[in-house]
């Protein structure tokens, strides 16, 4: 009798030590949750990915992307470079030219169509704001903040380069294609603006 009641007082004793424990210990671990992730800042802005293309000159074929239609004044070898990032609403154009001909100003803007066989292929400077008449020479369309102007001069090795920056929407629209470059400055008279002689080269862009 003395022996069971000595169990039983040891059994008890052993289930109070165990409860004891693992109320000071808090229990059974509990799993952690992750941490939550922050919302952006709502004055946060995201810029998209630059688009860039280049390309080497050389006369048309079937499947050119750079083509010179003057070897002359864009030589066989010569190439071209292109950039166009939008951030905060603005888009930046910037072009890179190498081996044309030295210390030479040439005009050079952004097209609505894929070059052709020939220059007129590339059809008329991308306007934001479309001239109802064509060809658009009023100064009202045919400017620096409606099209896309990227004129350089050339240094003694041939190379130059022109950066561009303004509202124009290439994201949301199809008839930005190509860069061409032309034989002189672009004018800004009436009657004359956004002309810039012939057109001596092409090349496909992505803006």
């Amino acid at each position: 009798m003395l022996h069971q009641r000595t169990r039983l007082l040891g059994s008890i004793f052993g289930l109070a030590t165990a409860g004891a424990l693992l109320a000071g210990c808090g229990g059974a671990p509990q799993p952690t949750a992750p941490p939550a992730e922050q919302p952006s800042s709502p004055g946060q802005t995201q810029a998209a990915s630059p688009k860039q293309t280049s390309g080497t000159y050389e006369p048309y074929r079937p499947g050119a992307t750079a083509i010179t239609y003057d070897p002359a004044q864009v030589p066989p070898g010569s190439s071209a470079s292109i950039t166009s990032e939008r951030t905060d609403g603005r888009t930046r154009v910037t072009v890179e030219v190498r081996g044309l001909q030295p210390n030479r100003e040439y005009g050079a803007h952004v097209h609505t169509k894929p070059c052709g066989p020939t220059g007129e292929d590339a059809g008329p400077h991308f306007q934001e704001r479309a001239d109802p008449v064509k060809p658009s020479v009023d100064p009202a369309y045919a400017n620096p903040q409606n099209e896309v102007w990227l004129d350089f001069h050339t240094d003694a090795q041939g190379n130059g380069t022109a950066t561009a920056e303004g509202n124009w929407s290439f994201d949301t629209r199809q008839d930005a294609k190509s860069f061409v470059v032309h034989a002189t400055h672009t004018h800004t008279e009436p009657g004359q603006a956004g002309t810039a002689g012939a057109r001596l080269a092409c090349l496909d862009a992505q803006f």
